[in-house]
């Protein structure tokens, strides 16, 4: 299963600030440049302009409070033992065939 790349705040605002300072480059010129899609950066653009120059982000340690960390740790945790659980009930049928 292949995850996601996550691209700090920082990035973000630079890839847009990058955008903004090269208006003779194309959207798809500068996401090029950045090594990002194009898609990428138009959402970082829009998601810039819509929370008054700032870029949200969620992610490791971007929680409103530490509840929501505990929650997210939490979540993490069940998923872990559900997937587990399913291997174990898996090789316990693949066992009880034989």
């Amino acid at each position: 299963m292949s995850r996601k790349k996550q691209h700090s705040k920082q990035f973000k605002l630079d890839a847009v600030q990058y955008r903004k300072e090269h208006p003779d480059l194309s959207q798809i010129e500068c996401a090029k440049n950045l090594g990002i899609g194009t898609s990428t950066l138009s959402r970082w653009e829009s998601q810039y302009r819509d929370n008054s120059g700032d870029i949200p982000t969620r992610g490791s340690g971007n929680y409103s409070s530490d509840e929501q960390k505990e929650i997210a740790r939490l979540k993490r945790e069940l998923r872990d033992a559900q997937d587990a659980l399913d291997v174990l009930k898996k090789a316990i049928s693949i066992l009880g065939n034989d």
